[in-house]
Protein backbone atom coordinates (compact mmCIF):
# COMPACT_ATOMS: atom_id res chain seq x y z
CA UNK A 1 0.00 0.00 0.00
CA UNK A 2 2.26 2.57 1.23
CA UNK A 3 5.33 0.47 2.18
CA UNK A 4 8.59 2.01 2.71
CA UNK A 5 11.29 -0.35 3.18
CA UNK A 6 14.82 0.48 4.74
CA UNK A 7 17.40 -0.04 2.17
CA UNK A 8 19.24 -2.94 4.07
CA UNK A 9 16.01 -4.65 4.07
CA UNK A 10 15.73 -4.77 0.26
CA UNK A 11 17.81 -7.39 -0.55
CA UNK A 12 16.33 -10.13 1.68
CA UNK A 13 12.45 -8.48 0.77
CA UNK A 14 13.48 -8.96 -3.18
CA UNK A 15 14.91 -12.82 -2.33
CA UNK A 16 11.93 -13.79 -0.36
CA UNK A 17 9.25 -12.17 -2.75
CA UNK A 18 10.45 -14.33 -5.85
CA UNK A 19 9.21 -17.72 -4.08
CA UNK A 20 5.88 -15.90 -2.63
CA UNK A 21 2.37 -16.77 -3.92
CA UNK A 22 1.32 -13.49 -3.34
CA UNK A 23 2.08 -10.07 -1.91
CA UNK A 24 0.02 -8.05 1.14
CA UNK A 25 0.65 -4.35 1.46
CA UNK A 26 -0.96 -2.94 4.80
CA UNK A 27 -1.27 0.73 6.47
CA UNK A 28 -2.81 1.19 9.88
CA UNK A 29 -4.75 4.53 10.56
CA UNK A 30 -4.07 6.24 13.90
CA UNK A 31 -7.34 5.90 15.84
CA UNK A 32 -7.14 9.78 15.49
CA UNK A 33 -7.99 9.52 12.29
CA UNK A 34 -10.11 7.07 11.55
CA UNK A 35 -13.10 9.17 11.25
CA UNK A 36 -11.64 11.71 8.41
CA UNK A 37 -9.94 8.77 6.86
CA UNK A 38 -13.44 7.21 6.16
CA UNK A 39 -14.91 10.46 4.71
CA UNK A 40 -12.08 11.21 2.32
CA UNK A 41 -11.93 7.35 0.99
CA UNK A 42 -15.85 7.19 0.92
CA UNK A 43 -16.09 4.15 2.78
CA UNK A 44 -19.73 3.42 3.61
CA UNK A 45 -19.93 1.06 6.85
CA UNK A 46 -23.34 -0.38 5.65
CA UNK A 47 -21.59 -2.10 3.00
CA UNK A 48 -19.30 -3.78 4.95
CA UNK A 49 -19.72 -8.16 6.11
CA UNK A 50 -19.73 -8.79 9.65
CA UNK A 51 -17.06 -11.00 10.97
CA UNK A 52 -16.03 -12.71 14.04
CA UNK A 53 -12.72 -13.97 14.89
CA UNK A 54 -11.33 -16.48 17.82
CA UNK A 55 -7.63 -16.92 18.38
CA UNK A 56 -6.71 -19.95 20.36
CA UNK A 57 -3.57 -19.89 22.05
CA UNK A 58 -2.08 -20.92 25.74
CA UNK A 59 -2.29 -18.13 28.75
CA UNK A 60 1.07 -16.99 28.21
CA UNK A 61 1.00 -16.72 24.72
CA UNK A 62 3.56 -20.16 23.94
CA UNK A 63 1.81 -20.38 20.49
CA UNK A 64 2.50 -16.27 19.37
CA UNK A 65 6.06 -16.74 20.94
CA UNK A 66 6.86 -19.84 18.65
CA UNK A 67 5.51 -17.99 15.44
CA UNK A 68 2.41 -19.94 15.51
CA UNK A 69 -1.24 -18.60 14.97
CA UNK A 70 -4.24 -20.86 15.41
CA UNK A 71 -7.72 -18.60 14.86
CA UNK A 72 -11.19 -19.44 13.56
CA UNK A 73 -13.53 -17.16 11.97
CA UNK A 74 -17.20 -16.63 11.30
CA UNK A 75 -18.08 -14.48 8.41
CA UNK A 76 -21.41 -13.13 7.59
CA UNK A 77 -22.91 -14.99 4.53
CA UNK A 78 -20.21 -16.58 4.37
CA UNK A 79 -19.87 -19.58 6.67
CA UNK A 80 -17.00 -20.94 8.71
CA UNK A 81 -13.29 -20.63 8.04
CA UNK A 82 -9.88 -21.23 10.17
CA UNK A 83 -6.48 -21.40 9.72
CA UNK A 84 -3.29 -22.61 11.48
CA UNK A 85 -0.69 -19.65 10.16
CA UNK A 86 3.31 -20.10 10.62
CA UNK A 87 5.35 -16.48 10.96
CA UNK A 88 8.21 -16.23 9.85
CA UNK A 89 9.28 -18.93 7.16
CA UNK A 90 11.71 -18.53 4.41
CA UNK A 91 9.44 -19.86 1.46
CA UNK A 92 12.59 -21.67 -0.31
CA UNK A 93 12.55 -24.32 3.01
CA UNK A 94 8.88 -25.14 3.07
CA UNK A 95 8.44 -28.51 1.89
CA UNK A 96 7.16 -29.37 -1.64
CA UNK A 97 4.00 -31.20 -0.85
CA UNK A 98 2.89 -28.42 1.25
CA UNK A 99 3.49 -26.14 -1.62
CA UNK A 100 1.30 -27.98 -3.83
CA UNK A 101 -1.60 -27.83 -1.08
CA UNK A 102 -5.07 -25.92 -2.37
CA UNK A 103 -5.05 -25.06 1.06
CA UNK A 104 -1.74 -23.70 1.39
CA UNK A 105 -0.46 -20.34 0.68
CA UNK A 106 3.00 -18.03 1.67
CA UNK A 107 2.09 -14.67 1.23
CA UNK A 108 4.80 -11.66 2.23
CA UNK A 109 2.68 -8.58 4.58
CA UNK A 110 4.06 -4.89 4.13
CA UNK A 111 3.77 -2.37 6.08
CA UNK A 112 5.98 0.73 6.22
CA UNK A 113 8.76 0.26 7.71
CA UNK A 114 9.05 -3.58 7.30
CA UNK A 115 7.18 -6.92 6.03
CA UNK A 116 7.56 -10.39 7.28
CA UNK A 117 6.91 -14.09 5.28
CA UNK A 118 3.75 -15.82 6.23
CA UNK A 119 2.82 -19.65 5.45
CA UNK A 120 -1.00 -20.26 6.11
CA UNK A 121 -2.84 -23.68 5.88
CA UNK A 122 -6.67 -22.97 5.92
CA UNK A 123 -9.53 -25.10 6.47
CA UNK A 124 -13.67 -24.82 5.90
CA UNK A 125 -15.30 -25.85 8.89
CA UNK A 126 -18.63 -26.63 9.10
CA UNK A 127 -20.73 -23.61 9.88
CA UNK A 128 -21.37 -22.84 13.50
CA UNK A 129 -18.22 -25.04 14.64
CA UNK A 130 -16.51 -21.94 15.31
CA UNK A 131 -19.20 -20.80 17.57
CA UNK A 132 -19.71 -23.84 19.22
CA UNK A 133 -15.88 -24.48 19.68
CA UNK A 134 -15.73 -20.95 20.53
CA UNK A 135 -18.31 -20.89 23.41
CA UNK A 136 -16.61 -24.00 25.01
CA UNK A 137 -19.62 -26.28 23.35
CA UNK A 138 -17.76 -28.66 21.13
CA UNK A 139 -13.85 -30.14 20.79
CA UNK A 140 -11.44 -27.37 18.95
CA UNK A 141 -10.43 -30.61 16.53
CA UNK A 142 -13.94 -29.63 15.13
CA UNK A 143 -12.70 -26.78 13.48
CA UNK A 144 -9.32 -27.81 11.88
CA UNK A 145 -8.52 -30.30 9.50
CA UNK A 146 -6.54 -33.17 9.39
CA UNK A 147 -4.18 -31.89 7.05
CA UNK A 148 -4.37 -28.54 9.39
CA UNK A 149 -4.22 -30.23 12.81
CA UNK A 150 -0.85 -32.75 11.43
CA UNK A 151 0.35 -28.95 10.49
CA UNK A 152 -0.20 -28.15 14.25
CA UNK A 153 1.36 -31.00 15.44
CA UNK A 154 4.42 -30.37 13.48
CA UNK A 155 4.94 -26.68 14.28
CA UNK A 156 3.37 -26.09 17.68
CA UNK A 157 6.00 -25.85 20.86
CA UNK A 158 6.25 -29.75 22.44
CA UNK A 159 3.48 -31.04 24.52
CA UNK A 160 1.11 -27.75 23.49
CA UNK A 161 -1.70 -30.16 22.25
CA UNK A 162 -4.49 -28.36 20.47
CA UNK A 163 -6.76 -29.24 23.11
CA UNK A 164 -4.92 -27.52 25.72
CA UNK A 165 -5.54 -23.98 24.22
CA UNK A 166 -7.67 -21.63 25.66
CA UNK A 167 -10.22 -19.24 23.92
CA UNK A 168 -9.16 -15.83 22.51
CA UNK A 169 -11.82 -13.52 21.69
CA UNK A 170 -14.18 -12.75 19.82
CA UNK A 171 -13.32 -9.94 18.31
CA UNK A 172 -15.98 -8.15 16.22
CA UNK A 173 -14.51 -7.04 12.76
CA UNK A 174 -16.15 -5.00 9.84
CA UNK A 175 -14.90 -5.81 6.17
CA UNK A 176 -15.51 -3.29 3.64
CA UNK A 177 -13.99 -4.09 0.05
CA UNK A 178 -13.99 -1.09 -2.55
CA UNK A 179 -12.58 -0.04 -5.64
CA UNK A 180 -11.56 3.79 -5.88
CA UNK A 181 -11.48 5.02 -9.40
CA UNK A 182 -8.96 7.15 -9.03
CA UNK A 183 -6.42 4.15 -8.06
CA UNK A 184 -7.88 1.48 -10.58
CA UNK A 185 -7.94 -1.16 -8.23
CA UNK A 186 -9.63 -3.18 -5.33
CA UNK A 187 -8.98 -1.84 -1.61
CA UNK A 188 -9.97 -3.47 1.77
CA UNK A 189 -11.12 -2.15 5.00
CA UNK A 190 -10.75 -3.90 7.94
CA UNK A 191 -12.48 -2.20 11.20
CA UNK A 192 -10.93 -4.34 14.56
CA UNK A 193 -13.57 -3.41 17.52
CA UNK A 194 -12.24 -4.22 20.73
CA UNK A 195 -13.98 -4.80 24.09
CA UNK A 196 -12.19 -2.13 25.82
CA UNK A 197 -13.78 0.28 23.26
CA UNK A 198 -10.23 0.91 20.95
CA UNK A 199 -10.48 0.60 17.28
CA UNK A 200 -7.93 -0.82 14.55
CA UNK A 201 -8.43 0.57 11.23
CA UNK A 202 -6.35 -1.31 8.40
CA UNK A 203 -5.98 -0.47 4.54
CA UNK A 204 -5.00 -2.79 2.40
CA UNK A 205 -4.14 -4.34 -0.80
CA UNK A 206 -3.48 -7.46 -2.63
CA UNK A 207 -1.25 -8.17 -5.57
CA UNK A 208 1.43 -10.39 -6.86
CA UNK A 209 4.81 -10.67 -5.99
CA UNK A 210 6.43 -8.76 -8.95
CA UNK A 211 4.12 -5.84 -8.80
CA UNK A 212 4.65 -4.70 -4.72
CA UNK A 213 6.75 -1.96 -5.57
CA UNK A 214 4.69 -0.47 -8.49
CA UNK A 215 1.62 -1.21 -6.45
CA UNK A 216 3.30 0.31 -3.28
CA UNK A 217 3.77 3.45 -4.81
CA UNK A 218 0.51 3.72 -6.56
CA UNK A 219 -1.57 3.10 -3.20
CA UNK A 220 0.62 5.39 -0.95
CA UNK A 221 0.29 8.89 -4.23
CA UNK A 222 -3.45 7.47 -3.70
CA UNK A 223 -3.37 7.61 0.03
CA UNK A 224 -1.28 10.71 0.38
CA UNK A 225 -3.76 12.92 -2.14
CA UNK A 226 -6.47 12.21 0.26
CA UNK A 227 -4.83 13.07 3.11
CA UNK A 228 -4.24 9.85 4.55
CA UNK A 229 -1.31 10.00 7.27
CA UNK A 230 1.36 7.18 6.16
CA UNK A 231 4.03 7.88 8.92
CA UNK A 232 1.75 7.10 11.88
CA UNK A 233 2.57 3.91 14.16
CA UNK A 234 1.51 0.61 12.94
CA UNK A 235 -0.02 -1.42 15.12
CA UNK A 236 -0.78 -4.95 14.67
CA UNK A 237 -4.40 -6.65 15.09
CA UNK A 238 -3.53 -10.25 16.16
CA UNK A 239 -0.95 -8.78 18.36
CA UNK A 240 -3.71 -6.26 20.03
CA UNK A 241 -6.09 -9.54 20.49
CA UNK A 242 -4.04 -11.44 21.77
CA UNK A 243 -2.67 -9.20 25.02
CA UNK A 244 -6.08 -7.53 25.73
CA UNK A 245 -7.17 -11.24 26.28
CA UNK A 246 -4.45 -12.21 28.13
CA UNK A 247 -4.41 -9.36 29.98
Amino acid sequence: MSTRIADELLPEMLELLHDCDSTELKLTVPESDQRSAIRALGMDPLDAQIRQVYFFDTPDLRLDAAGVVVRGRRVQGKGDDSVVKLRPVVPSKLPADLRRSASFKVELDAVPGGFVVSASLKGKPETGAVKSAGQGEAPLKKVFSKEQRAFYKEHAPEGIRLEDLIVLGPIFVLKLRFEPPELGRRLDAEMWLYPDDSRILELSTKCEPHEAFQVAAEGRAYLSSKGIDLEGEQQTKTRRALEYFTR
